[in-house]
């Protein structure tokens, strides 16, 4: 616990008092590596939303794996990383700008249950109308087993609620790992993986950054409203992306696109697209 604390402890209070500027780095970074990474696949001649190369998505996986797997033991096995995560909390709430916290209050409400359930059921009526079944099946399936899953982990690890809560935005319930981040990355993944399907290839970098940009305010923003220790966050992006990489690794595979993605029309139907435009 000596060894975890000699840079944990620092490394996490360093974090929190420059929060703000962690998570606009982020914002600035992260969408733009996804934007690019989507131009790159395309302009090698390969669909941002279909499955990924199997090299890549091992190591997907393996962090993915390896990162929740980290966050449960070192919670689990001592005191180390509870914490740091109260380090954290705490250099939050002392340098956060109050005017901040509303801001985020309403960003986090993208990914509320009653949201994202909508979101699904929404996304899953418009696909059916459009003649895409393994897509309308793929996106319940998807967010509703987040949503189980998410159930199942929180269940097994049992970790309470920060107890220093802000009263206008407390929540209850086990607190690792977050739902509201892995349920972000799954719906709003799900919409970008829909829309690299769907339309045309001018959308899909801007889809997959647009994602990107929604999953990270909305983890972040449950951090600083204190409704859930960081690492609570980091472990829902894990869990999260995990089972995202499996839905859409089975949806790509099950849909039959021989002439390359679907693109929507104005009337709901759909054609297949004939690829991106000769450079």
């Amino acid at each position: 616990m000596a060894a975890e604390a000699g840079w944990l402890l620092p490394t996490a209070t360093a974090l929190g008092r420059h929060a703000l500027v962690v998570y606009c780095l982020g914002l600035l970074l992260l969408p733009a590596a996804a934007g690019w990474s989507a131009r790159r696949r395309l302009r090698d001649g390969r669909c941002p939303g279909g499955p990924l190369g199997l090299q890549l998505r091992l190591v997907a996986a393996t962090v993915g794996i390896a990162t929740f797997a980290t966050l449960a033991t070192l919670l689990l096995a001592g005191d180390g990383l509870r914490t740091a995560d109260q380090a954290f909390a705490n250099a939050v709430r002392a340098n956060l700008p109050a005017a901040a916290l509303p801001v985020f209050a309403t960003v986090t409400h993208l990914a509320d249950t009653a949201t994202l359930t909508g979101l699904c059921i929404t996304m899953a009526l418009l696909l059916a109308a459009a003649r895409q079944p393994v897509l309308a099946w793929g996106w319940v399936l998807a967010v509703a087993g987040n949503g189980l899953l998410n159930r199942g982990l929180k269940a097994l690890v049992g970790r309470a609620r920060p107890l220093d809560q802000v009263a206008a935005w407390a929540e209850t319930g086990f607190s690792f790992p977050s739902g509201h981040s892995s349920g972000a990355v799954v719906a709003y993944g799900m919409l970008a993986f829909t829309v690299s399907r769907l339309l045309p290839a001018r959308w899909h970098a801007v889809a997959l950054a647009a994602a990107v940009a929604l999953a990270w305010s909305i983890g972040a923003s449950r951090a600083f409203l204190g409704v859930h220790f960081a690492s609570d966050v980091l472990a829902g992006f894990a869990s999260g992306g995990l089972w995202l990489l499996l839905c859409v690794s089975v949806l790509a595979r099950r849909q039959r696109q021989p002439a390359g993605p679907a693109v929507l029309r104005p009337d709901g139907t759909s054609q297949p697209d004939s690829g991106p435009p000769a450079s």
